[in-house]
């Protein structure tokens, strides 16, 4: 996967490491299977200073002795292979590790009293517990790079993905090769991505009192992506569904492993957007395909099925890249009224409808534009900008 090397992230990270000096820890974080291994497998091959590489995947969760043995390690190497006292220590799955902010902090803290110019890259799947160590223990030591799910653009440079794939498929690279055969690139995404997401990102790590019944949330909200869904609703659709504090504690931890998210209703006011009901949204469409009854051909045969689709690709582009590029995204609804997306930059907001099938929507931009008067408001799809166009887009250049 070659490809990766021209992807933005991999070029931030490396001159961050390459030219620029011992200032910041680096932390990459973003969903499984999207890369970062290979990242910094292909970095490493492009690095002339001494590294050391290691995975905390399969440590005990108390191992923090074994962060400062690794730490040891590298500087040993620094010291041994060159003389100009740098060097880079990677620690994936560094979240697997309980309280590793502090000791992680304790050992860069020395490094800077003794003047080691050991750089540091710390990698993680768990958004939320990497945050938890940043806060608490790191404060002003760090930078952050995510890495969302694969763009049509990658992954049409990668693999050849044309639209009408992208949009079924999605951005799992390493799942490309099994599209072919459709049952097995379903299984796959389920069973080697899903549940490895959900058990060593959410459970292994978080309490989770129900885990059946995140499961079954996970399953229901992927399968009403782009839809807006009560959680008295939600909670009639599953079987012990306890409260909805616990549906929306669990749509938050699905949120941090970059499955599922719950997109917020937009509104002038705090309390009324934490207090609306939920548009479910993937993160990757290949997550509403995998569940889908449908085959890639009978979906995309039925017009208001296909739109569906098109309508989640455009929300899981849109999300992933809000994360990346530190934007909001909401939705807006008022009585029959309705936009598909908000998107909002410091105090700027623009609104985006989707046209991608045959169903006609009320005017909701109209009343949008009226109560709120956005910076700009697009149409993407039908006589506005062409969807696959808009996927490759950045959504800065919106505003």
């Amino acid at each position: 996967m070659q490809i990766m090397i021209q992807r933005i992230h991999i070029q931030i990270l490396k001159k961050r490491l390459l030219e620029e000096q011992r200032q910041f820890i680096q932390v990459v974080f973003g969903p499984r299977q999207i890369g970062k291994t290979t990242m910094v497998n292909q970095l490493t091959a492009e690095l002339h200073v001494p590294f050391h590489y290691i995975s905390a995947d399969g440590v005990i969760a108390s191992g923090m002795q074994w962060i400062e043995q690794q730490w040891n390690v590298a500087r040993l190497k620094v010291q041994k292979e060159n003389n100009s006292n740098e060097g880079i220590l990677f620690i994936d799955e560094i979240q697997k590790i309980e309280n590793w902010g502090e000791v992680v902090k304790k050992e860069w803290d020395l490094d800077t009293r003794n003047n080691v110019s050991l750089k540091v890259v710390l990698l993680g799947s768990s958004r939320l517990l990497l945050q938890k160590g940043l806060t608490e223990s790191l404060a002003g030591r760090y930078e952050t790079i995510y890495m969302g799910h694969w763009s049509f653009s990658e992954m049409r440079d990668a693999f050849g993905y044309g639209f009408e794939q992208f949009v079924w498929f999605g951005g799992y690279p390493g799942a490309s090769f099994l599209i072919n055969d459709e049952q097995r690139w379903k299984n796959y995404i389920q069973e080697s991505l899903v549940e490895a997401s959900i058990s060593k990102d959410i459970l292994m790590l978080t309490r989770v009192d129900k885990p059946a019944l995140m499961k079954k949330l996970f399953e229901l909200g992927s399968l009403y992506s782009g839809q807006i869904l009560s959680y008295s609703k939600i909670t009639g659709q599953l079987q012990d569904a306890g409260n909805t504090t616990t549906l929306a504690n669990y749509l938050h931890l699905l949120d941090t492993a970059g499955l599922l998210a719950g997109i917020e209703k937009y509104s002038s006011t705090e309390i009324k957007m934490r207090s609306s009901s939920p548009k479910f949204q993937v993160y990757n469409t290949a997550l509403l395909s995998s569940l889908s009854e449908y085959t890639f051909e009978q979906a995309m045969s039925q017009p208001a099925i296909w739109g569906r689709w098109v309508e989640s690709a455009v929300g899981a582009y849109l999300l992933n890249r809000s994360i990346i590029e530190g934007l909001k995204l909401y939705y807006w609804r008022e009585r029959n009224y309705e936009v598909d997306f908000i998107l909002k930059w410091g105090s700027r907001i623009v609104g985006i409808e989707v046209k991608s099938g045959l169903t006609i929507k009320p005017k909701g931009m109209d009343a949008f534009c009226k109560k709120y008067k956005p910076h700009k408001i697009y149409l993407v799809g039908g006589t506005g900008i062409p969807i696959e166009e808009f996927l490759s887009t950045n959504i800065k250049d919106l505003f």
